[in-house]
């Protein structure tokens, strides 16, 4: 891979915009593991190499099992490994993810609003969408994981 622009350093405002939704997805009520699980699946499903490795050992440090971490890409086909809430979240992740497939289904979005009010859910779905756009430019640019 041929090395790409680097957008922090050429646009440092577009990139400290994005870096702003971290900063209020910091604020909100998602709980940890939860924002671990929407930022790794969605990175699984996009392909980011920089993002899975990030997010894997952050959610390693706040103590997730290695277990979960490996199965996620097959969270569908395991039984009693995620919660009904976190599998609620993971089929809206991966529907935002891949909109271009048909978007958000009723059933799923009926779902996710099941487990959670109006404002947590609107939190949830920013904290998406936000690491889609972090997969976007990584995926982009090449950016890759530390080694």
């Amino acid at each position: 891979m041929g090395k790409r622009i680097n957008i922090a350093e050429l646009e440092p405002a577009a990139y400290k915009a994005l870096a702003g939704l971290e900063s209020y997805l910091a604020t909100t009520a998602i709980n940890k593991t939860l924002k671990e699980l929407i930022k790794i699946r969605a990175s699984q499903v996009n392909g980011c190499a920089f993002c899975i490795n990030m997010h894997t050992i952050d959610a390693r440090k706040q103590g997730e099992t290695e277990q979960r971490i490996y199965l996620l890409n097959a969270w569908r086909e395991v039984d009693g490994l995620y919660t009904d809430e976190e599998r609620a979240v993971l089929a809206l992740t991966e529907e935002m993810t891949l909109i271009a497939n048909g978007g958000v289904s009723e059933e799923t979005y009926r779902n996710a609003k099941s487990f959670f009010d109006d404002n947590l859910l609107a939190q949830i779905m920013v904290a998406i969408i936000t690491i889609n756009g972090w997969n976007r430019m990584c995926v982009a640019t090449h950016i890759q994981p530390a080694s």
